[in-house]
């Protein structure tokens, strides 16, 4: 292989993509990992729910994840795929170019914020999404929940868990009677109208604001439209759900030959956890393709013909 030739190419350096490129190296495979260094989860101060690693800020993880692919022989490039050719040959922003036999994509997603004055400056931090990241830190505390979309609901019902002071804000998806009834039901109160800014006193989250209304919370939890970065994916022409994200079987595999994808970019609601294991199983089932390929070209170099054949041929005679 060439300096820029490769075995595997994975597009993204989250924990999908590190867990996918150390699977790859221990298997002794040429890996490049492709990052333009901007993880969904990097406003977060820790992450949780990872066994052994729980409370460790995303960074951190990150970075022990590089140190051990390093001593694999995987090469971690910080730049931008700007486009991916059949083949495969990988344009980078720096204007350099890859090639490899196979395609990892793990380039996650972003969440698309409401334009609500304060929300994006409390993003990762007092304004999240995930109860199961989030709701042990801010436990029977005073916490919000914003209506965006009728699931919303079932969120703040979750929510609840966490604390015994919930607030429903109905903002753009008010409660139906029956979801009125089921928040009631738990002591969740609802607070009907829009949401017009969160009020924010040093650093920190301290209340919602509806108008000339303030209702003080120290958490909002928030269903948001989350984006795949999933050009890459689309532009050779991987297929799609119904629900317009990049369809994948269950190791990861694409519609596409030689394509996988992991983590969010596939499976939004993927943690951190997740997505690191959805990598291992994607490289797995990589590595055997690779595997097959390996037998098929060796076979080929030998002209096809191969001793057992040749025994048999020799019993003829």
């Amino acid at each position: 292989m060439t300096e820029n030739s490769y075995d595997v190419l994975v597009v993204g350096g989250g924990a999908a993509g590190l867990s996918a490129a150390l699977m790859l190296g221990r298997a002794r495979r040429r890996v490049a990992v492709v990052d333009g260094g901007a993880p969904r989860n990097a406003p977060a101060s820790h992450m949780h729910g990872f066994l052994s690693r729980d409370g460790l800020p995303p960074s951190e993880l990150l970075k022990i994840g590089r140190e051990e692919l390093a001593g694999y022989g995987v090469d971690i490039l910080e730049d931008q795929v700007t486009r991916l050719d059949p083949g495969f040959t990988a344009h980078l922003a720096s204007g350099r170019e890859l090639t490899a036999r196979r395609v990892l994509v793990a380039t996650g997603v972003h969440d698309d914020l409401a334009a609500i004055p304060g929300l994006r400056e409390s993003w990762g931090t007092d304004a999240v999404t995930c109860p199961y990241c989030h709701g042990y830190e801010v436990r029977d505390q005073p916490l919000g929940v914003l209506g965006t979309e009728p699931a919303s609901v079932e969120h703040a019902l979750l929510v609840r868990q966490w604390s015994p002071d919930v607030v429903y804000f109905g903002h753009t998806a008010p409660p139906s009677e029956e979801d009125r009834e089921r928040l009631d039901a738990r002591g969740i109160r609802v607070v009907d109208g829009l949401v017009t800014a969160l009020r924010r006193e040093n650093g920190r989250l301290t209340g919602i604001e509806l108008g000339e209304r303030f209702v003080p919370r120290v958490a909002l939890f928030v269903r948001t439209r989350t984006v795949p970065h999933d050009d890459v994916l689309r532009g050779l022409g991987c297929a799609v759900t119904d629900e317009d994200v990049v369809a994948v079987d269950a190791m990861g595999k694409t519609s596409v030959p030689g394509v996988w994808a992991a983590g969010n970019v596939v499976d939004a609601r993927a943690t951190v956890i997740i997505a690191a294991a959805q990598g291992a199983a994607a490289a797995g089932a990589l590595n055997h393709d690779l595997v097959a390929e390996d037998v098929r070209r060796a076979v080929d170099a030998f002209g096809g013909f191969s001793p057992a054949a040749e025994r048999a041929a020799a019993g003829t005679r």
